[in-house]
């Protein structure tokens, strides 16, 4: 598990995204990037917050970011997924969960007495120089993207 901190480089990655494209993080260097981590497509706390940044994109750009989520799911959900919400920003898949390894949230996890290894809901705030400007781990949904508008 990588650590990193407030004012570190994060790690650089390219993954193949929703929109047939594939996306490398330092492509986007000159534009802050929200990039939010999450366990799967289609499920409620997930949609919630899918919707949540979808919402809030108008905020979001206006202060000159970007949104990219990504998680373990195959592309061909990810593309189902973003068409259902019409989630207008791209979802990377990263199936081996190499990058989720990267930023230390695939992690072993625990619900209804069973372990198992999968994506700790977290969002990172990366600046316009690739540095991580805050980081939001093990998150609750609900008024986390007011969260991320107010720090922007």
């Amino acid at each position: 598990m990588t650590q990193f901190a407030v004012g570190d480089m994060v790690p650089d990655f390219t993954l193949p995204a929703s929109n047939g494209e594939e996306i490398t993080l330092s492509s986007f260097r000159g534009r802050k990037v929200v990039l939010y981590f999450y366990p799967k497509d289609n499920t409620p706390a997930c949609t919630q917050e899918a919707c949540d940044f979808r919402d809030a994109l108008p905020q979001i750009e206006a202060k000159g970011a970007v949104v990219l989520g990504i998680s373990p799911d195959e592309l061909k959900s990810h593309g189902k997924f973003a068409e259902k919400y019409s989630l207008p920003f791209p979802l990377l898949s990263d199936k081996d969960h190499h990058v989720s390894e990267l930023y230390g949230v695939w992690q072993l996890k625990k619900m209804y007495g069973r372990e198992f290894w999968g994506v700790v809901r977290s969002t990172f705030l990366i600046d316009e120089e690739g540095r991580l400007i805050k980081e939001w781990r093990k998150l609750r949904v609900a008024g986390h993207t007011g969260d991320v508008v107010s720090v922007l």
